[in-house]
C-alpha cells in the first residue's frame, strides 16, 4: 500500500498544482505590470493566500492518507502578525514539507534564499519568484579576487531583495547547515556535535544585516524523527509514523540586527560564538528528545 499512497499522493500534489498556478501566474503578472504599491501590496497578500492554500491542501492530504503523530512543542505563542528568522537542523527532504505542516497558519509564509538558478526550474521557479522568494547569486571569494567590483554586490542585492518584506509580515527561513545530514558529511567535517553538522553563520548573517531592522525574533526548530531518518518517499508512502518538532523563540541579540558581518570581525566572532552555542544546545535537545521518544541516539541514523 505504501508506494500506491505514495503515488496517489503526487498526482493530487501535481493536480493541486496545475490547478492553482494559472491563477497565481495572473496575479503576479498584474503585480508586475501595475505601478501602484498598494495594488502590488494587495496581490502579494492574493499569492501568499494562494500559497497557504496550497500548503494547507498538503498538510490535509497527509492527514487523511498517513497516521502521522504530529508531536509539536513551543508553538503556542507564535503570531501570525510577526516577522520571524526560523532555522533548523536538517536531515532529509521530509523536513520543508514536515515544518510547513507545524507552522503553516502559525506564522507568517515561509521564505527560502534561493541560488539565482533555480528560477528556471519549472512552474516553481515562476512560484518563487512571484512569491517574492529572494534569489542570491553569492560570489567565491576566488571571483572576487578576479573582479574586485563584485565585492559587496551580494549583500546590497539581498538588501534589496529584503526591501519588499518590510511592509508584509514575513518569515525568512534557511538551513544554517546549508545541506542535509549524512554520516559520510558528519565525518569528513569533522563535526564537533554528535547529531549535526557544523552551522555556516553567513547566510544567517546576510539576513540579519539586511533585515536587522524588522527582524527581532528567531524561531529555533529542532526536528527529529524518532524511527529514524526517512525520505521524503517514505513521508509521502506513509512510513513515517511519528515527528517531533520542538520550537524555541529566541530574540536575536540587537548587535546583530543590521550588523557588518564581513567587515567587522570582532562581530563577526561573536556571531559565530553565538550560533555555535545555539548548536551546542541543539545536539543536546536532539539527544534529549530521542531518549524521551526512547529511540537510539546515534550519530549515524539509517539513511
Amino acid at each position: 500500500m505504501g508506494p500506491v499512497k505514495g503515488t496517489l499522493a503526487i498526482i493530487l500534489i501535481l493536480l493541486n498544482t496545475l490547478w492553482l498556478f494559472p491563477i497565481l501566474l495572473v496575479f503576479a503578472v498584474i503585480k508586475l505590470l501595475v505601478p501602484f504599491n498598494s495594488a502590488r501590496k494587495a496581490c502579494t497578500r492574493v499569492l501568499n493566500r494562494i500559497a497557504w492554500l496550497w500548503i494547507g491542501f498538503n498538510n490535509v492530504l497527509t492527514d487523511l492518507l498517513h497516521d502521522v503523530v504530529w508531536d509539536v512543542r513551543g508553538a503556542e505563542e507564535l503570531k501570525a502578525e510577526q516577522w520571524y528568522f526560523v532555522t533548523c537542523n536538517h536531515q532529509s527532504w521530509t523536513d520543508i514539507p514536515a515544518i510547513q505542516h507545524a507552522l503553516n497558519s502559525r506564522i507568517p509564509l515561509l521564505k527560502f534564499f534561493l541560488k539565482q538558478q533555480l528560477i528556471w526550474v519549472p512552474f516553481l521557479g515562476i512560484a518563487w519568484w512571484a512569491l517574492d522568494f529572494p534569489f542570491m547569486r553569492r560570489h567565491t571569494k576566488e571571483q572576487i579576487a578576479r573582479n574586485p567590483a563584485l565585492k559587496g554586490q551580494d549583500i546590497e542585492a539581498t538588501k534589496a531583495a529584503c526591501e519588499k518584506f518590510r511592509y508584509t509580515p514575513v518569515t525568512i527561513f534557511n538551513f544554517m547547515e546549508g545541506t542535509r545530514f549524512t554520516p559520510a558529511k558528519h565525518k569528513a567535517q569533522g563535526s564537533p556535535y554528535r547529531h549535526l553538522l557544523k552551522p555556516r553563520s553567513g547566510g544567517t548573517a546576510f539576513v540579519l544585516e539586511a533585515m536587522g531592522d524588522s527582524l527581532s525574533t528567531m524561531l529555533d526548530v529542532t526536528i527529529v524523527y524518532p524511527e529514524g531518518r526517512k525520505g521524503v518517499w517514505d513521508y509521502l508512502c506513509g512510513r513515517v509514523h511519528r515527528i517531533i518538532i520542538d520550537i524555541r523563540t529566541r530574540d536575536i541579540p540587537p548587535r546583530f540586527r543590521g550588523m557588518d558581518y564581513q567587515r567587522n570581525r570582532e562581530v563577526r566572532a561573536d556571531f559565530q560564538r553565538w550560533v555555535g552555542q545555539i548548536w551546542k544546545e541543539k545536539d543536546q535537545r536532539i539527544d534529549n528528545l530521542l531518549d524521551q521518544a526512547g529511540s537510539p541516539a546515534t550519530a549515524e541514523p539509517p539513511l
